[in-house]
């Protein structure tokens, strides 16, 4: 019904930057919150950033002032700017967002497959 598909990812040095993108297609009426996550090797997948169809927008505290995330809602795409990549970035970095697919229905949450991001020193 809905499909996420990241782009942008990719083999950077520190210090260096990033934009990623995500597209929303599919069976949709609106969108709420659209979120980039990332998750390393080993560990648990971790919010990056949020952002509201009103432009609110919220970050962890590891990306505060490197990372920005941004929204075109006639495009149903979110971004994520990442700048002063550090080597603690490398993840796999997906997208999600909470779609309402039909006037009235449930706000349902739905994920892209990932995009790789690796940072070397």
């Amino acid at each position: 019904q809905v499909q996420l598909v990241e782009s942008g990812g990719g083999l950077v040095q520190a210090g260096e930057f990033l934009r990623l993108s995500c597209a929303a297609s599919g069976r949709i009426f609106s969108i709420n919150y659209m979120y980039w996550y990332r998750q390393a090797p080993g560990k648990q997948r971790d919010l990056v950033a949020a952002a509201t169809s009103g432009g609110t927008t919220n970050y962890a505290d590891s990306v505060k002032g490197r990372f920005t995330i941004s929204r075109d809602n006639a495009k149903n795409t979110v971004y994520l700017q990442m700048n002063s990549l550090k080597p603690e970035d490398t993840a796999v970095y997906y997208c999600a967002a909470e779609v309402r697919t039909v006037s009235g229905g449930p706000m349902l949450r739905y994920w892209g497959q990932g995009t790789q991001v690796t940072v070397s020193s």
